[in-house]
C-alpha cells in the first residue's frame, strides 16, 4: 500500500471576534471545522436540541409514561457492543429513577442468538414482560417484534441505524431519527443518545401531568456519562448536538461525579479521571466493555455500568480486563493470519477484500477487518463460522470514505437475491451473513460491486492536516489548549499538523516504538517525539516532513510539549 498522502484542510477565514486567551492556531482549526465564533462551543446543555421534532418519540414516551403509572414490567433488549451496553445502562437506571418498579434487561449472545431482536431470543424470555424496549437495535427486527408481540408483549424499538426501504416492524412506537419522515435536525445520535433523548420525553410528559409536585424530578444528567462512553464508542459524527452529550458526560467524569462502574474502568486502563479526554473514551475504556461482548456474554459489562459501589465495580472491572487481555491476544493471532493471506496475494489482490479462516473467533472478526482496512486502504470484510450449526459464516464489513459499505450490500443483495442471508449497518461498517457454499461467489460479487462502485482516487489513502505549526508555536500553552478543546472525535478530528524537522537523536523503545530529537530548521527548536509501531529494523530520515499531534510529556509534575507522530516521511 502507498503511504498516506498529506493534505492540508482548506483555511477558512476565522470571522470572530474570538477572545485574545483562544489561541489564533486553534481559532484556525475551528474554523477548518465550521467552527466560527465562540457561540458555537458552548457546549451547555441548555444548547441540546429539544426531543419534540424526533418523530413518534411523543407516542413513544406516552406509553412509558402509563407503564410507570400502572407499574407495569418493562423488559430492555440491547446489543452486544460498547453503545448497546450503555445504552442498557442508561434505559435501565432512567427508567427507575423515572419510577418504574420492575425493569430488567437482556442480550442477545453474539454467537447463539445473532444480532438484535430475534425470535429465537424472544423465545427464552421469561417471565414474560409487558412492555419491550429495543435500544441500538430493533429497526429490522421484523420477526422479532412480531414474536414479541404473538407473546403478549407491546414493543417500542429505540434505534438509530438505517432503516431499510421496506416497512418497519409492527411495534407500538419507533424512535429512531434516521427513519423516514424524522425531521430531528441531528441524525448522527447512538444508540444510548436516542434512548436519553426518550427518557427526556418522558420526564417531559410526567412533568406537564404535575408528577413532581411533591419531590424534585430526576436530575437525568446523571446518566451523561454513559451517553458521552457510548457516542464515542460507536464512532458516530460528533456533530454539535453529540459534543454537547460528550462533553456533559466528560464534565461529569472530570469532577468525580462519573457510575461506579465507569470509575473503575478508568482506574483498571491506567487513566485519570480528572484528565480524560474523548480519545480516553475509546481506546481505553470501551474496549473493556466491548471485549465482554466479543468473547463470553455483555451482560458482564452491563453489570459493571449498572454496579452501585465502587468495591463491585472494580471486581467486575477486572473480570472485563482479563477478558480484554484475552482479546489482545487472539486480534493478535487473527491479524498476522490476515496479513499472511493478503501478502500471499500480494499485488493481484482484490479491491474489495474478503478474508476468512475456519478457526477464526466471530466476536473479534470486526476488529481485524478494521485493521486489515487501515492497511489496505479498501473496503474489507472478514468472515468466522457461525456457531449455530447453520453452517453459515458471519462477516463484519468495513470501509475507507467514499465508500458507503452498507449500500453496496445493498446492490449486491438486489443483484444477487438470496447470496446474503442478513445485512444492516452503516457507511463505513456493516453486518452480514452468508452460507459457506457462497463464499467465493460472494467474494467476488462483493469485489466486483466494490470495483464498479468506487471511486480510484479514494484508494489513496490521505492525511489530512491543519498545515504547519510557525516558528515558535510547539509550545505548552497551545498544547493545552489544543487538548481541553474538544471534543475532538469522528467527524471533528483531533488537530494534526505537518512540519520539515531535522532527526538530531533516536533510540528504540519496546522493539517498536522509536523516540526521537528533533531540531526545527528554521530556528533551531529541539523538540521531543514519540512515533509508536513505526521501526522497522532501519534509522528513521535525517531529514523528514511529519504529521503530528502538538501533545504534553508530563514527567514527576512537570509538563514541556512533545510532538506524536501519526507519520514521518524523507525529504
Amino acid at each position: 500500500m502507498n503511504p498516506p498522502q498529506i493534505r492540508r484542510r482548506d483555511t477558512k477565514r476565522v470571522t470572530g471576534p474570538w477572545p485574545d486567551c483562544v489561541h489564533p492556531v486553534l481559532q484556525r482549526v475551528y474554523a477548518s471545522r465550521g467552527v466560527q465564533a465562540p457561540a458555537e462551543i458552548e457546549y451547555r446543555l441548555q444548547r441540546l436540541l429539544p426531543p419534540d421534532s424526533m418523530k413518534s418519540i411523543d407516542i413513544a414516551a406516552g406509553h412509558l409514561v402509563g407503564a410507570i403509572h400502572r407499574q407495569e414490567s418493562i423488559l430492555v433488549v440491547g446489543d452486544y457492543d460498547c453503545d448497546g451496553a450503555t445504552a442498557t445502562a442508561v434505559a435501565v437506571r432512567g427508567l427507575r429513577m423515572l419510577g418504574a418498579s420492575v425493569v430488567e434487561y437482556r442480550v442477545p449472545s453474539r454467537f447463539a442468538h445473532g444480532y438484535g431482536l430475534s425470535p429465537g431470543l424472544v423465545e427464552l424470555i421469561d417471565p414474560v414482560p409487558q412492555w419491550l424496549i429495543t435500544v441500538d437495535n430493533g429497526i429490522a427486527a421484523h420477526a422479532g417484534v412480531a414474536a414479541a408481540r404473538a407473546r403478549g408483549m407491546r414493543v417500542i424499538v429505540t434505534d438509530h441505524h438505517l432503516p431499510g426501504t421496506g416497512p418497519l416492524p409492527e411495534a407500538e412506537a419507533i424512535v429512531n431519527p434516521n427513519q423516514v419522515g424524522d425531521e430531528f435536525p441531528s441524525k448522527s445520535l447512538a444508540g444510548v443518545g436516542v434512548m436519553f433523548y426518550l427518557l427526556l420525553a418522558v420526564r417531559a410528559i410526567m412533568r406537564a401531568q404535575g408528577a413532581f409536585m411533591t419531590h424534585q424530578q430526576p436530575d437525568l444528567a446523571e446518566l451523561l456519562d454513559l451517553v458521552a462512553l457510548g457516542t464515542v464508542a460507536d464512532m458516530v459524527p460528533l456533530d454539535f448536538n453529540n459534543r454537547v452529550l460528550v462533553e456533559a458526560g466528560l464534565r461529569r467524569i472530570r469532577t468525580g461525579r462519573a457510575a461506579p462502574g465507569i470509575r473503575a474502568l478508568i482506574e483498571i486502563s491506567g487513566r485519570r479521571a480528572e484528565c480524560l479526554r474523548s480519545a480516553d473514551l475509546g481506546f481505553a475504556v470501551a474496549p473493556r466493555v466491548n471485549a465482554a461482548g466479543r468473547l463470553q456474554d455483555m451482560s458482564l459489562g452491563i453489570t459493571c455500568l449498572l454496579s452501585k459501589d465502587i468495591e463491585c465495580a472494580h471486581e467486575h472491572a477486572q473480570i472485563l480486563e482479563r477478558i480484554n487481555q484475552e482479546r489482545r491476544a487472539l486480534q493478535s493471532s487473527m491479524q498476522a493470519e490476515a496479513e499472511d493471506m493478503v501478502a500471499a496475494v500480494g499485488d493481484n489482490g482484490a479491491t474489495g477484500v474478503v478474508l476468512f479462516d475456519p478457526d477464526w473467533h466471530l466476536g473479534v472478526i470486526g476488529l481485524v477487518a478494521s485493521r486489515v482496512k487501515e492497511r489496505l486502504h479498501r473496503p474489507v470484510v472478514a468472515l468466522a463460522r457461525s456457531t449455530d450449526g447453520s453452517g453459515c459464516l458471519n462477516g463484519s464489513a468495513r470501509s475507507i470514505p467514499g465508500f458507503h459499505i452498507r449500500d453496496a450490500l445493498a446492490e449486491l443483495d438486489a443483484c444477487h437475491p438470496g447470496l446474503l442471508r442478513r445485512f444492516g449497518g452503516h457507511a463505513m461498517a456493516a453486518g452480514l451473513v452468508v452460507h459457506s457454499d457462497d463464499l467465493a461467489r460472494f467474494s467476488a460479487s462483493f469485489d466486483a460491486i466494490v470495483c464498479q462502485r468506487i471511486d480510484t482516487a479514494s484508494l489513496q489513502p490521505v492525511l489530512w492536516t491543519d498545515g504547519e505549526l510557525a516558528e515558535g508555536e510547539c509550545e505548552l500553552d497551545l498544547a493545552r489548549q489544543l487538548r481541553w478543546a474538544g471534543p475532538w472525535g469522528q467527524g471533528f478530528p483531533e488537530p494534526l499538523f505537518d512540519n520539515v524537522f531535522e532527526r538530531q537523536a533516536w533510540r528504540v523503545m519496546a522493539e517498536r516504538h522509536l523516540r526521537l530529537d528533533l531540531r526545527d530548521p528554521r530556528d533551531g527548536t529541539r523538540l521531543q517525539a514519540v512515533i509508536f509501531n513505526a521501526y522497522a529494523g532501519t534509522p528513521p530520515p535525517s531529514r523528514m516532513r511529519v504529521a503530528y499531534t502538538l501533545d504534553i510529556d508530563t514527567w514527576q509534575g512537570h509538563e514541556k510539549p512533545r510532538l506524536l507522530l501519526q507519520q514521518m516521511t524523507a525529504i
